[in-house]
């Protein structure tokens, strides 16, 4: 009886083992974001299997399934049909940001695991309804952003609520953006869902907001502003004529302000971060290069550091140790859903405050 019950414990241990060291069984929905490339050409990694796509725009998927040598017998018109048959563990969108509404209700009855890009959805209307459907399926709804990923966003947040190396927090700023998205090439899929207001909810308010209001959440550990106030100008209105190109916005705390600089106008592409405390500051300067000073009478100080530590140094590694519980997300993580929905109730409140001239309160 002993020896009946160590082999079913091996055996159970081997099917265990195996579970977590097989691939894990990804989905792409929607080809259209240029950001796909990210997960096209990281499949050959090995941690994760592509098993099936969904793309109506025929054309596209031929194109890039060719320019990854993708087997063409993967690929699916609808949604429902590919989750059915290939029965992802998870799966990425890749279209427009209205339609990840329509990915969460699709696949959380399911209890397949969704995760969209940047932002987590075209309004803070359709982000509650994308919420109320994962808490219902018990479902992970992640949102992606490449800063999340940035070595120095991490030492900077350690540095400030870890170390508490620059006291109480007076001034975050934010600056994301580039030259514009036809400016830098981006593809004609992109672009027309880009810069159009249903589709993408705004324009560099909506593509580039985003991030600042996700790192400043993060860095307040959840608090939600007082207030917001948003300009937005098109500067380019022979090249986008239904969105912005300009935003800003400012975000009101008790003994705080965040302003989120996003633009369609920048001289160069750039995702970087200045916070201010009481007695000192912390520049990030790009994705490895930090900047740090906390005496008055001392020279800035600059860090260098190295890509962060697996599983957190890209989002499906991050994603897939998350489905499999190797790891635990940290309360309003950057790619939480806590965050994402306060995020939304920003960019909306954003939206409304450019529309009508006014500092908008939140609820």
């Amino acid at each position: 009886m002993k020896n009946i019950i160590l082999i079913l414990i091996l055996l159970i241990s081997q099917n265990v083992f195996s579970k977590n060291d097989a691939p894990f069984k990804i989905g792409i929905i929607g080809l259209s974001h240029s950001h796909v490339h990210w997960i096209l050409g990281r499949a050959n990694v090995g941690d994760f299997e592509i098993v099936g796509i969904v793309e109506t725009d025929t054309a596209l998927a031929k194109r890039l399934m060719k320019d990854y040598n993708i087997n063409k017998n993967i690929l699916y018109s609808d949604i429902q049909e590919m989750v059915k048959k290939k029965t992802p563990e998870a799966v990425t969108a890749f279209g427009s940001i209205y339609n990840h509404l329509e990915v969460v209700e699709k696949c959380a009855p399911l209890g397949i695991h969704v995760m969209v890009e940047k932002p987590l959805a075209v309004s803070f209307e359709h982000a509650v309804k994308m919420k109320k459907l994962a808490d219902e399926n018990n479902i992970y709804l992640i949102t992606n952003y490449e800063t999340t990923w940035y070595a120095t966003n991490h030492k900077a947040y350690s540095i400030v609520n870890d170390e508490n190396k620059i006291g109480e927090l007076r001034k975050i700023i934010v600056n994301d953006g580039h030259k514009g998205p036809k400016e830098i090439g981006v593809n004609k899929e992109f672009l027309d869902w880009l810069t159009d207001p249903e589709m993408n909810g705004g324009g560099a308010i909506t593509d580039f907001g985003c991030y600042g209001a996700n790192l400043i959440t993060w860095l307040m550990k959840g608090e939600k502003p007082i207030s917001v106030t948003a300009i937005t100008q098109q500067i380019k209105p022979e090249i986008y004529p239904k969105v912005d190109d300009e935003a800003t916005i400012i975000l009101e705390y008790p003994k705080a302000q965040g302003i989120i600089q996003a633009s369609w106008n920048w001289p160069f592409s750039r995702k970087d971060m200045e916070i201010y405390g009481q007695t000192g500051y912390v520049i990030s300067e790009n994705k490895f290069e930090l900047k740090t000073r906390f005496v008055e009478n001392e020279k800035e100080n600059i860090i260098e550091l190295e890509s962060r530590n697996h599983p957190y140094q890209d989002p499906f590694e991050f994603l897939i140790a998350l489905v499999r519980n190797e790891i635990t997300m940290q309360p309003y993580d950057l790619s939480s859903l806590e965050n994402n929905i306060i995020v939304m109730q920003i960019l909306d409140a954003a939206r409304k405050s450019a529309k009508t001239g006014k500092r908008i309160y939140l609820k």
